[in-house]
């Protein structure tokens, strides 16, 4: 059995902790680990699993690679989708992928951002899905609603025809209130949970039959697909060629072969800040309190601070969230509207949707410390062993200084070491690359002036992770 985490997702809905860069799932939101470590932690135990597939926009890849490495999972297959098309494309360039490996593979697909507590029942429903997917089903797992949601779409079951599985009647968007509580009243329905388990050759052969465009595209996204360190690049021309649909409405709204395993574990999509309150552990006063956080008179509150002291007086049922560049203070029951300032964020075309102000990248990261018309001071480490790659600026000048650890530095034809307390001088226009040679993290302070600072005034020469532009 193999797991295929599909972790394209933004996470928008969590701003500002959550960003297009670094999205909820790479984020310890509920514990030490990240939501797309908690996904793989929970199958440990499960008969016959083995190394993931994980899915990911390319943007992510370090990120993957790097939380799969901590969980001693270096043997997975990482798919870099060229542009997001949805599940269905996601799924299928995995499929095939998988069986171009393997003759015929058990595919458990999941979702990289899901929380479910009660991992025991979880496995429990895998082992009911197996067998079903084995005998040539295509699975869902049906949550189990507890109470009238209109934030999820909706499984219709045959109760009537199984007692572990059942047949899918019907799948149905996300309804109104009365519509919810009628799904809910008549016990045939269950919240879509959008995980799956079928065999790799009945999804394919299901989805050549009402999606062949899907299957073609991708066969050849995969065909013609580049390694590239421990990521498999699928091919950007074949797989724009993909609509951007579901796996629902491409497939399961369509076959005769889909079954429903119900799914009673506490499971969310940790969709919101709410739904964040929700799940972590409460104080006496009903409020989640994260960071250095002091409050009187307040109940039922999220507060997380990332940086500074928050403090609150006298008021309930707030949603604040700081962070060393934004700070979110929402009524908890009106999170929902938070799409309306990450609307108003990409109008103004403003960074702090994209980035932290702290930005990681496979070397290390750099910590954006102060800016001004035309200057940017910078934070860098450099982890032990790693380096940064060749590279040259039109428009801006660099001053670096050694705070701690030994930096290796190419200049134009020129290496050299630059000690603690020591700097050196990038010119505009110079060839020129940074490098930590020793066994402790490499801390520097940049200091970039120019009439232009921008990430994409960067024209690289040569690059060990594989980077052109990004």
């Amino acid at each position: 059995m193999i797991p295929v985490v599909m972790s394209g997702g933004s996470g928008t809905r969590l701003w500002p902790l959550s960003r297009k860069q670094k999205p909820k799932q790479f984020l310890p939101l509920l514990n030490k680990n990240t939501l797309f470590e908690n996904t793989l932690l929970r199958l440990e135990g499960v008969s016959s699993i083995e190394s993931p597939i994980v899915v990911c926009n390319q943007d992510h890849r370090f990120m993957v690679a790097e939380q799969l490495s901590g969980l001693d999972l270096k043997d997975s297959l990482i798919i870099l989708e060229p542009e997001g098309r949805n599940t269905a494309p996601a799924i299928a360039a995995a499929a095939i992928a998988a069986k171009s490996k393997q003759d015929d593979p058990l595919l458990l697909v999941l979702s990289a951002d899901h929380e479910i507590k009660n991992v025991t029942v979880f496995q429990e429903a895998i082992a009911m899905a197996e067998k079903a997917a084995l005998a040539g089903a295509l699975v869902t797992f049906g949550i189990v609603p507890q109470s009238p949601h209109t934030g999820y779409g909706y499984i219709k079951a045959n109760k009537q025809a199984g007692t572990t599985t059942f047949p899918v009647m019907e799948f149905v968007e996300k309804p109104d209130q009365a519509t919810a509580e009628q799904y809910v009243n008549s016990g045939d329905y269950f919240w879509n949970s959008g995980m799956f388990m079928f065999k790799a050759s009945t999804l394919i052969n299901e989805l050549s039959q009402f999606s062949p465009d899907i299957v073609e595209a991708c066969t050849e996204a995969v065909e013609k697909a580049l390694s590239d360190l421990d990521f498999l690049r699928l091919d950007h021309n074949a797989f724009s060629k993909c609509p951007a649909v579901s796996i629902d409405y491409a497939l399961m709204e369509k076959t005769h072969k889909a079954v429903v395993v119900p799914l009673d574990a506490g499971w969310s999509d940790v969709g919101a800040w709410s739904s964040l309150w929700e799940l972590s552990d409460k104080d006496s006063n009903n409020n989640v309190l994260n960071g250095d956080v002091l409050v009187e008179s307040v109940n039922d509150s999220y507060v997380h601070s990332e940086n500074k002291l928050v403090s609150i007086i006298g008021l309930d049922n707030l949603v604040v969230v700081e962070t060393d560049d934004a700070v979110l203070i929402a009524d908890k029951n009106k999170v929902q509207d938070i799409k309306l300032i990450i609307n108003e964020l990409k109008r103004q075309n403003r960074d702090e949707i994209n980035n932290h102000r702290k930005v990681y990248r496979p070397w290390g990261y750099y910590d954006s410390i102060d800016s001004g018309d035309r200057f940017q001071v910078k934070r860098i480490v450099v982890k032990p062993g790693e380096k940064l790659s060749v590279q040259m600026h039109h428009h801006r000048a660099e001053h670096w200084i050694v705070v701690s650890g030994t930096a290796k530095v190419t200049k134009g034809e020129d290496t050299f070491l630059v000690s603690e307390n020591q700097s050196t001088y990038i010119a505009i226009g110079e060839t020129h690359a940074l490098e930590n040679p020793g066994n402790i993290p490499l801390e520097m302070i940049e200091v970039q002036s120019g009439s232009y600072l921008g990430e994409d005034d960067i024209v690289r020469f040569e690059d060990r992770y594989g980077r052109s532009d990004d």
